[in-house]
Formats: structure tokens, C-alpha cells, sequence
């Protein structure tokens, strides 16, 4: 579960290295926690240089990994070593060409299929 001030990886190549929630976008207004799926503002703590994003920048970003075990509808557990999201623009479109590590089979049900077509596993 991702709340605001939580640190997480970028598994992207993006240019970002490390993000920090600082808002859950969610159905209800006051929603606290994020899931794997949702789509959080942050900023960027730490970034590659010379590259087009830079450290403190506001940008979008959806959960891709969790630490936080959650189960799929047909009853398995899964749960993640890091904290890690991918960058988006505002259409939901990943700003990256390459997304790093394993991603949820349920981003394809909520509409992020270009983070899980670029992804090299799919659990």
C-alpha cells in the first residue's frame, strides 16, 4: 500500500531513479492508500543526468509492484520485493520505452496495455 511520503523505484527508463508519492488519484477524494494500478502524483527524488526529466519534477505515475501482498481473482498471493511504478503522461501512455521486472496481469484490465506489452514478464 502506497501512501503520501512513500519512496518508490522507477521501473522505467524514463530517467527517473527514485519517486516520492506525494498524492493518491483516486475514485473517492479522500482516498488513502494505493494499490497496485493506481495512479499517484509525485516527484522525482532522483534522476540520471542529462536526461529530459529532472529531480524535483511533478509528474504522474502508475503502481506497478508492491511490498504489500495482494491476491488475484483466481486466489494467488503475490507480493513484491520493491516499491516500483512506471511514469505516465497525462493519456496514460508510459513516457519510457522499456519497463523493467515483473507487472501485474491486472494492469491489462485497467487499461495501461502499452506498460504491460513492454514488460518482459507478466504474472
Amino acid at each position: 500500500m502506497i501512501q503520501p511520503q512513500t519512496l518508490l523505484n522507477v521501473a522505467d527508463n524514463s530517467g527517473a531513479r527514485k519517486l516520492m508519492c506525494i498524492r493518491v488519484i483516486g475514485a473517492a477524494s479522500n482516498q488513502r492508500y494505493a494499490r497496485i494500478g493506481d495512479v499517484i502524483v509525485a516527484v522525482i527524488k532522483d534522476a540520471v543526468p542529462q536526461m529530459p526529466l529532472e529531480r524535483s519534477e511533478v509528474i504522474r505515475a502508475v503502481i506497478v509492484r508492491t511490498c504489500k501482498e495482494f491476491k488475484c481473482e483466481d486466489g494467488i498471493i503475490i507480493r513484491y520485493d520493491d516499491n516500483a511504478a512506471v511514469i505516465i503522461d497525462q493519456k496514460g501512455n508510459p513516457k519510457g520505452t522499456r519497463v523493467f521486472g515483473a507487472i501485474a496481469e491486472e494492469l491489462r484490465e485497467l487499461n495501461f496495455t502499452k506498460i504491460v506489452s513492454l514488460a518482459p514478464e507478466v504474472l
